[in-house]
């Protein structure tokens, strides 16, 4: 572990609460979660998925906090700290910064089609176009690999920009300029979308309850979704609980920051679906609602271009502030284990990122042939074993050590160094039984549902 300077901190409980609501909040916030809402019977949906938020996500990220605070080192160190470098937890360690690194080198390219689409906006590009045309500008944009590399250098730039400056200089003080306008963005689309013709459309598309569509899936969709929608299993929580006051009340904090994911994944919902009911479409899922639909219909709306560039900004800052924490993931494990100052891990592994990157950028154009995983792109590929199999098997591994194996009077004094010792009882019952056993559930699930099986079947 490097010991030249010490460990920095956050300088405020605010600047800690928005960058890790930050590095919860991303793209997904603002497409799947209203989706899946509408789609698994609204009301009925939304209840179930807050219910797991509580008894699955919320002990888990109490659990990272305290792992990072308590060990002041990265996501491997910390592990190695509590056991022993030759300890098969590290593993847990291990899969979690692998999986940060994974995510942010294809989450980067991703992230630069809504700077792509920025550029549009303010160019007013959706303006005077017709329906076809406009939806065949992201189909243009995955084919074109060298537009692709260009946004993904731009946004890997940005994020190393950010993450050099430390933790006071850099990550808190962006996190106290991008969540702010961030959520002025989002409530500004918000009141337009209550104020449609299409709101109550909206309203009830998400929230009615219907549970006849509460199917075993939708429970179990909910499930998975209250644990990735919390950047659990990905070092992030447990890197920036390393940087915690010893006084910090981890269980209000944690509870601010789940608040704050959810209701911007809400009021993302309330600012999307409203307009596009309003203009006589359906909605879709994924990247053809976010990069066909919605600018179809800003194309049609009075105001559309103002729309069109508050809404790209609005994807564009949440998808900074989740691949900040993803590269400060894996930067704080160069400067605790190997003793690198922050600019040379910074800068080499946003380089490696943006390199292993270039076959995502790549992977709907040139190296459209090449397939991995079932038959599946670099991309796809990337992003399933990331996903669907290192976060909740990083997650599973992390509930089941301090379920089970972690000393209980550090556990314990985590909590009371905040004031809320009283919780340990329900926290500590949570975290041994309710969580890795969900986890679990929801593994097997998504190995069944992506065709793992099959596939590893295959290969024998």
């Amino acid at each position: 572990m490097n010991q030249t300077e010490p460990r920095s901190l956050w300088a405020s409980r605010l600047g800690f609460i928005l960058a890790a609501a930050g590095s919860a909040v991303g793209l997904g916030n603002i497409w799947k979660f209203p989706y899946v809402v509408g789609q698994n019977g609204g009301g009925a949906f939304v209840l179930v998925y807050l219910v797991c938020i509580l008894l699955i996500g919320l002990p888990i990220m109490m659990a990272e906090f305290m792992i990072g605070r308590h060990t002041r080192r990265d996501a491997v160190g910390a592990f190695i700290q509590l056991q022993g470098k030759r300890s098969p937890w590290t593993a847990a360690g291990w899969i979690s910064v692998g999986a940060a690194f994974l995510i942010l080198s294809y989450y980067s390219v991703v992230a630069g089609w809504t700077l792509d689409y920025v550029l549009r906006a303010l160019r007013g590009g959706f303006s005077g176009l017709p329906a076809g045309q406009i939806e065949g500008l992201f189909d243009g944009l995955i084919a074109d690999g060298a537009r692709q590399i260009l946004w993904h250098l731009v946004f890997i730039l940005l994020c190393l920009g950010i993450v050099i400056g430390g933790v006071q200089k850099g990550i808190e003080r962006w996190s106290k300029i991008l969540m702010p306008v961030l959520f002025a963005l989002l409530v500004l689309l918000f009141m337009n979308g209550m104020l449609s013709p299409g709101a109550w459309e909206g309203i009830t598309f998400m929230f009615r309850p219907d549970f006849h569509k509460l199917t075993p899936g939708a429970v179990l969709e909910a499930m998975g979704h209250a644990f990735f929608t919390l950047s659990l299993g990905m070092a992030a929580m447990i890197t920036y609980g390393s940087y915690l006051k010893r006084n910090e009340d981890l269980l209000g904090s944690s509870l601010r920051i789940v608040g704050l994911d959810t209701l911007i994944a809400v009021m993302a919902g309330l600012a999307i679906f409203p307009i596009v009911f309003s203009v006589g479409m359906e909605p879709g899922a994924g990247p053809g609602l976010i990069f066909k639909t919605i600018p179809v219909v800003f194309s049609q709306l009075p105001g559309g271009y103002m729309l069109a560039i508050l809404f790209f900004l609005l994807l564009s800052f949440a998808a900074l502030t989740s691949a900040i924490s993803l590269l400060e993931a894996q930067v704080a494990y160069l400067i605790d284990e190997r003793g690198w100052g922050r600019k040379r891990a910074t800068s080499f592994l946003a380089g490696l990122a943006f390199v292993v990157g270039l076959p995502t950028a790549l992977s709907y154009n040139s190296l459209a042939e090449w397939t991995l995983i079932g038959e599946r792109s670099f991309f796809d590929s990337a992003d399933l074993l990331a996903s669907n199999y290192m976060l909740p098997l990083s997650g599973l591994l992390i509930s089941i050590y301090v379920g089970w194996f972690w000393s209980g009077s550090e556990e314990k004094e985590e909590l009371v160094a905040g004031g809320s010792g009283w919780v340990y009882p329900l926290w500590h019952f949570l975290i041994r039984f309710v969580s890795p056993a969900a986890i679990a559930i929801v593994l097997f699930y998504k190995m069944r549902e992506t065709g793992l099986f099959t596939w590893l079947a295959g290969l024998f």
